[in-house]
């Protein structure tokens, strides 16, 4: 019943082409609006994006501005996903790419013009896993950002050329990269979680998960050599989340949204919000425009 109250809150985009269901999670896309003070946050008006495509794959959204963003969507019959871009101020999608590679986390680029995402490829019996970028009115192919390095599964721009990424390796590492110095990416830690982003304060921060319960920590890049800071125990069950731009953390697990204010001292999670009303399940990413919406992944 739930479920039919989202579709019916859905944004009426065009018709997806039928065919085989493809082999990935199912995973569903909505937006919310979002209001939050110093002690509450509250989301409403649910739009459930995925419509066109509710037995499919649906993830890894990123804004551009307001009212458009990003993600990867595997419609049956396909192998791969490809990627979209949602405008939400006019109710339509765009299909950004159509290729045998797979395309995941796009995100926009410093200046808008262009957009970056993780490229997976088969050259023969290997999988290769780098960073592309495209231009956004798709007048070219694009082209690989970082051509050498191999293995890359998230991402985060630090400035307009230098990068944090998410290695695929055992264990995976959590190194720094740069589009003009010509050095080969340098292990920032091992043993991470998928989610990372600066702070305005320039320090990274990202889950450690090399002890139970993981812990959100905070790392100088200006200085490398200290380690990095425990800010608190990660929220239960989930290594996603995003930095709000009051500067407190928002994650999801299972149907509930938790809330951290570093400035509070507690060093707690505070549940915000219960989404099971909607019939969300098992939250994972979520992304926030900056103005007042939130999308997020859930099952």
């Amino acid at each position: 019943m739930i479920r039919c109250l989202l579709l019916c809150l859905a944004i009426c985009l065009t018709a997806a082409p039928g065919g085989v269901k493809a082999q990935a999670p199912q995973t569903q896309l909505y937006v919310f609006d979002m209001r939050m003070s110093d002690t509450s946050l509250t989301v409403s008006n649910p739009r459930y994006l995925s419509a066109f495509n509710p037995t499919g794959y649906n993830n890894h959204p990123n804004w551009a501005d307001r009212n458009i963003l990003y993600a990867s969507v595997i419609l049956p019959g396909m192998a791969q996903p490809d990627l979209y871009r949602f405008d939400l101020s006019s109710n339509t999608r765009e299909r950004l790419t159509d290729t045998e590679a797979g395309e995941y986390s796009p995100k926009k680029m410093t200046g808008g013009s262009r957009f970056s995402a993780v490229r997976q490829e088969y050259v023969g019996q290997d999988t290769v896993l780098r960073l592309w970028e495209f231009p956004t009115d798709l007048s070219d192919n694009g082209k690989p950002v970082l051509p050498g390095t191999n293995g890359v599964g998230y991402y985060e721009w630090l400035n307009n050329a230098q990068l944090a990424l998410f290695i695929n390796a055992s264990p995976n590492q959590l190194v720094l990269a740069s589009t003009t110095s010509g050095d080969a990416p340098r292990t920032l830690a091992t043993n991470t979680g998928r989610a990372f982003t600066r702070l305005t304060n320039g320090n990274l921060v990202y889950v450690d998960k090399s002890s139970v319960p993981y812990n959100l920590v905070e790392q100088n890049l200006y200085r490398l050599e200290e380690a990095p800071r425990v800010i608190a125990p990660m929220a239960p069950k989930t290594e996603d989340f995003i930095l709000l731009p009051d500067g407190t953390f928002l994650a999801g697990s299972g149907s509930r949204l938790y809330r951290l204010n570093p400035a509070d001292g507690s060093g707690s999670w505070r549940e915000v919000v219960d989404l099971s009303f909607y019939g969300l399940e098992r939250i994972s990413r979520l992304a926030y425009n900056g103005q007042n919406q939130l999308a997020l992944v859930a099952e």
